[in-house]
């Protein structure tokens, strides 16, 4: 028998270990006889030397080797997993079987201990029996190579917390298993020998205590079950944060002010930023070597749009590498904090494993249901890998045909890693006078009366000098921006939401989302509803309603998912992350009449709510439209990219109305803010939310704000 030499647990066997059987005698005659065996070895070719039999065979599932060979003295040794035993002498006797154990010194051992005070707090303790629920921690270990061995663990009760039970250390989870539990952990020599070993450990019921004198009892909120959505939503939180103009700041000092990019010290909250800055470098250095502007004396503001452009299409994908979820250990992780405040349960796989689990397969790759579903509707449409502005020219022959196949068919980056933007981010900024300040100020700068009464007139431009090349260049390259016009019509396709003004008479749309508003508003109210529900702790609050009017808005958001879906909105963000930067420059600090006391949370607001002071326009606060925008995007982003057609069970609106109630109730309270409508007001006073256009509403709330001055 092979064992190996194990200095807790003895009678380990090895299985299929090599065991070799060496001769000491010497002769043609025993060469001769020994021949016509099947298990004979090779012999020495030196004549000089004494001629030897070798005998090898591998021991079988109980570690047992059997040889017949002649009577003589032999010299035997075993090796596994690179190892070999100390060589002994047998001698073997006519008509006589001999029995050998062969130790094989490979040092296998497991050792244990649960993280208890019973067990005195220490990991690797051999303590015999815990606590039910209590979690176990095991270890292998032998002096073997790692290259030559592999761990494979078994449990007969509880579970491990690893998903891949091939580490030197797993940890059991025995919670709701009472009892004896044997844990084996088998070491295999890749593609030859292996052996076992085991522990025993003892779950035993937790004691009651008797608990006298007076009790306070309180109610928790409805408990609920984990669903794979929650780390999607959660990869949507953070990605649109990582696009905050804050985080672009940092990204655009980092590069052209010799800025340090964010770290988890300095700012925790974007912790995994720290791996896409190489990223967006790489990016912004392939976009600066092709984007040109048809005018001279433009260098600075072309590299400043390749940067814009490069952060906003790192920072869009949920599924770019680092994905978007904390991941920083030395901390308390930030994500699971939020799900806890949230009252909803953490994944024991991480929320980026539960991201990966909420994926699905498709054509090798894997995206998100929602696309899976619009990918199955479309079979017949090929996979395309590349795309045209990375082709290049071939001779004709068997290749050309390749190529012209590759002209159709669904990009898989677009399919496996969309862009998540939502066009409402840009109207609301758009209705917080953002556009409308950079136009002023540019009309200014060309020597440009907006009016007989142009309130602009009178300051004195010059601490914009050392914009001037900039400003220029952005002035020069109005053609190539997106005029007023289009992204109207873009939001009147996407949610019916339109801008107000004789900038844009003459509106014509032809496919309008005249019901968004409406099921949006409805969305908003029943979650207002579902959260005095919630809170009430008597009460199991109700999902369904949520659930139904989270259905209608998805549908009604897929039927805009067409015409300048794609483009648009990432080239209105760029655009608008660029006017947002140029105003957060200091010399605009000093040519508007800003108020330095008041803490924005971004340094273009002030500038915004200075110019909108100056020409009359509303008074109310651009945040509440920067925050309509934020919290807006985040809402939709969720609906539109979820898989909410095919659901039928009120837990996953559950978790979506608990997730999301910071973005819902903050969005409620803006709306209220910017227009004067309240979304939650109590539906048996008002059975009918407010549809109308916020455009609509903030003309009537300008035209009082005037007849009041």
């Amino acid at each position: 028998m092979v064992t190996a030499d194990d200095p807790k647990i003895q009678n380990t066997p090895i299985r299929n270990a090599r065991v070799t059987l060496q001769s000491k005698e010497s002769g043609g005659q025993t060469r001769q006889r020994s021949r016509t065996k099947e298990n004979v070895g090779e012999y020495s070719d030196d004549s000089s030397c004494e001629e030897k039999i070798f005998y090898r065979k591998e021991t079988n599932e109980d570690a047992l080797a059997i040889f017949e060979v002649p009577a003589g003295d032999y010299e035997i040794c075993c090796e596994a997993f690179e190892v070999c035993s100390k060589p002994e002498i047998i001698t073997v006797t006519p008509g006589n079987c001999i029995t050998k154990t062969i130790v094989v010194p490979l040092r296998f051992n497991i050792e244990w201990g649960a993280l208890t005070e019973d067990c005195q707090g220490s990991e690797f303790n051999a303590c015999a029996q815990a606590d039910e629920g209590t979690t176990w921690i095991f270890r292998a270990s032998a002096a073997v190579q790692p290259g030559n061995r592999v761990f494979r663990w078994t449990t007969s009760g509880g579970s491990f917390y690893e998903s891949d039970t091939t580490r030197d250390i797993v940890h059991l989870n025995t919670r709701g298993h009472v009892g004896e539990t044997k844990v084996s952990v088998t070491m295999s020599e890749i593609g030859s020998a292996s052996t076992t070993l085991a522990a025993t450990v003892f779950s035993k019921r937790s004691p009651i205590t008797n608990v006298g004198g007076n009790l306070n009892v309180s109610l928790t909120r409805t408990e609920t079950s984990f669903t794979e959505d929650t780390a999607f939503w959660t990869g949507i939180r953070n990605s649109t944060d990582a696009l905050s103009f804050n985080n672009y700041l940092r990204f655009m000092d980092w590069i052209f002010c010799g800025g340090e990019p964010p770290n988890s010290e300095n700012s925790p909250e974007y912790s995994f930023e720290d791996g896409r800055f190489p990223k967006k470098q790489i990016e912004y250095v392939r976009l600066q070597k092709q984007r040109f502007l048809s005018f001279t004396d433009s260098d600075t503001y072309r590299v400043v749009k390749a940067a814009t452009e490069a952060f906003v299409m790192v920072n869009c994908g949920v599924q770019q590498e680092p994905l978007p979820f904390d991941l920083n250990s030395n901390r308390p992780n930030r994500d699971d904090a939020y799900l806890d405040r949230r009252d909803l349960p953490i994944p024991d796989v991480g929320l980026s494993n539960a991201f990966g689990q909420y994926l699905v397969p498709v054509n090798g790759d894997k995206t998100l249901p929602y696309l899976a579903v619009i990918r199955r509707k479309l079979p017949d449409i090929p996979i395309k890998t590349t795309v045209f502005e990375n082709a290049t020219p071939r001779n004709f022959g068997v290749e050309q045909a390749e190529i012209l196949d590759n002209c159709f068919g669904i990009l898989q980056d677009k399919l496996a890693n969309p862009c998540l933007l939502e066009l409402i981010w840009s109207y609301w900024h758009e209705e917080g006078m953002l556009v409308q300040t950079m136009n002023a100020l540019s009309r200014r700068f060309q020597n440009i009366r907006s009016s007989a009464k142009d309130p602009l007139a009178n300051l004195e431009m010059d601490p914009l000098r050392p914009l001037n090349n900039l400003l220029w260049s952005y002035i020069q390259d109005e053609q190539h921006r997106l005029t007023i016009n289009r992204r109207n019509y873009e939001y009147d396709h996407h949610y019916g939401l339109r801008l107000e003004g004789k900038a844009v008479q003459d509106f014509r749309p032809v496919d309008t989302r005249s019901k968004f508003l409406e099921a949006f508003h409805h969305l908003l109210r029943l979650c207002t509803v579902f959260y005095k529900q919630d809170d009430d702790t008597t009460v199991k609050a109700d999902a369904f309603p949520v659930l139904n009017a989270l259905k209608e808005v998805h549908l009604i958001l897929s039927q805009g998912a067409h015409n300048q879906f794609g483009d648009l909105p990432s080239t209105s963000r760029i655009e608008m992350l660029m006017q947002q930067w140029l105003l957060a420059r200091p010399e605009f600090r000093e040519l508007l009449p800003t108020r330095i006391m008041v803490a924005y949370p971004e340094p273009w607001m002030d500038r915004v709510d200075a110019m909108k002071k100056l020409q009359g326009w509303t008074d109310t606060s651009v945040l509440h439209f920067r925050n309509l925008g934020m919290f807006g995007e985040q809402l939709l982003l969720s609906i539109r990219w979820g898989h909410w057609s095919d659901e039928f069970e009120p837990v996953k609106a559950l978790n979506w109305a608990r997730f999301f109630r910071p973005q819902a109730q903050g969005y409620i309270h803006a709306y209220r803010a910017a227009t004067g409508v309240d979304l939650s007001a109590d539906p048996t006073v008002n059975a009918r939310v407010d549809s109308t256009l916020p455009s609509v509403l903030l003309q009537r709330r300008l035209a009082s704000q005037q007849r009041v001055s």
